[in-house]
C-alpha cells in the first residue's frame, strides 16, 4: 500500500486539502514569475501557505481587472461579495467547496490571518470597481488594504511555528507593511500607461497620464526606494527558512525601480518595464550568497 494511500485511508479529506494547495501553487506559477520565483525559496510550511495567500488575492485581482465578456461592474461587484463572504465562512468552518478559497482558509486558520486583514483587502478590491482617482487620503488606504494587509498576511505565515508568533508579529511589522507599499507603488509605476489608458484609473498622485513630467516620477521613485530601505532592515531578522526568499523578492523590485528610474516617464507609460529573466536568476543567486541580506537602494530619502 502506497504512503499517498495509507494516509487518505486515515483522513479521508488529505487528497482535496493536496488538490486545493496544489491548485493554489498553479495560480502563482501562471499568473506572477517574479512572486513565483521568489516562493520557490522559502520552506515549508510557509511556502504553501503563502502560495495560498497569493492565489485568493490573485482570483479577487481577476474578478476585479479581467471581467468575462459583457461583465458590468454590479456583476463583478456581486462576484467579489461573494467571494468575501466564502471567504469568511471558510476561515469560520476550515473548508469550502471552492478550491482556492479552501487552501486559503486553512492556511488562514493555521496561521493566525483573520477578517482584520482580509476586510481592508476586499473593501480596496471594492474600490477598483467604483473608484478612478484617487487623493491622498483614499490611495494611503488603498495601498494599506490591496498591499500592505498581504504583506502581513505573508508574515503571519513566516513566523507562525515561531515561540511567540504575536511578538514576533510586532516586530517585523513596520517592515512588512512597507514591503508591500514598495510592491504596489512599483506596479503603479510599471502598468502607469495600462492603469490609466484601459482601465480608467488614476492611481499616481501628481502624474498626468497625458503629460507625465519626469520630476513627479523620480518623487513616486524616491518614495518607493524609502519603502525599500525600510523593509531591508527588516528582512535579516526573519526566520531563517523565510528570509532568502522575501530578499529577493525584495532585490527583484528594487531592480524593476533602477530600471524605471532609467525610463523617461512618458517613455514609461507606452512600454512596460521588466526584469529579463537572466537578470532574475542572478539576483536570486546572490540573495542565496549574501544568506538573506538584501541589497541597499541607490537613492533613499528619509520621510519621502
Amino acid at each position: 500500500m502506497s504512503r499517498r494511500t495509507r494516509v487518505d485511508l486515515v483522513r479521508p479529506h488529505a487528497r482535496y486539502d493536496e488538490v486545493a494547495d496544489a491548485s493554489a501553487a498553479l495560480v502563482i506559477s501562471s499568473y506572477s514569475s517574479s512572486f513565483g520565483l521568489a516562493s520557490r525559496l522559502l520552506a515549508e510550511p510557509a511556502r504553501s501557505h503563502v502560495r495560498n495567500i497569493y492565489a485568493l488575492v490573485r482570483v479577487a485581482d481577476e474578478i476585479v481587472d479581467a471581467p468575462r465578456p459583457g461583465q458590468g461592474v454590479d456583476e463583478r461587484q456581486l462576484a467579489l461579495d461573494e467571494l468575501e463572504t466564502e471567504t469568511n465562512a471558510a476561515m469560520d468552518r476550515g473548508s469550502s467547496t471552492n478550491l482556492v478559497v479552501h487552501a486559503f482558509a486553512r492556511s488562514a486558520r493555521h496561521v493566525g490571518i483573520d477578517t482584520s486583514l482580509t476586510a481592508p483587502f476586499f473593501a480596496s478590491m471594492r474600490t477598483d470597481l467604483t473608484r478612478t482617482v484617487h487623493d491622498e487620503a483614499s490611495l494611503t488606504e488603498y495601498i494599506y488594504g490591496s498591499a500592505e494587509v498581504v504583506g502581513l498576511m505573508c508574515l503571519r505565515a513566516f513566523v507562525a511555528d515561531e515561540a511567540a508568533p504575536d511578538q514576533r508579529y510586532d516586530e517585523l511589522y513596520t517592515g512588512a507593511k512597507h514591503l508591500g507599499a514598495a510592491f504596489q507603488k512599483v506596479n503603479f509605476l510599471r502598468d502607469f500607461g495600462t492603469d490609466s489608458g484601459d482601465l480608467g484609473r488614476r492611481y499616481l498622485i501628481g502624474l498626468d497620464p497625458a503629460d507625465p513630467t519626469d520630476a513627479a516620477w523620480t518623487r513616486w521613485l524616491d518614495e518607493i526606494d524609502t519603502d525599500l530601505a525600510i523593509a531591508a532592515d527588516t528582512i535579516p531578522r526573519l526566520p531563517r527558512g523565510s528570509r532568502v526568499a522575501v530578499c529577493v523578492a525584495h532585490d527583484l523590485f528594487a531592480e524593476l525601480n533602477s530600471r524605471l528610474r532609467a525610463t523617461p516617464a512618458s517613455m514609461a507609460a507606452r512600454q512596460r518595464v521588466r526584469v529579463p529573466t537572466a537578470t532574475k536568476t542572478r539576483i536570486a543567486a546572490t540573495a542565496l550568497l549574501r544568506r538573506g541580506h538584501p541589497r541597499t537602494t541607490t537613492t533613499v530619502v528619509v520621510g519621502a
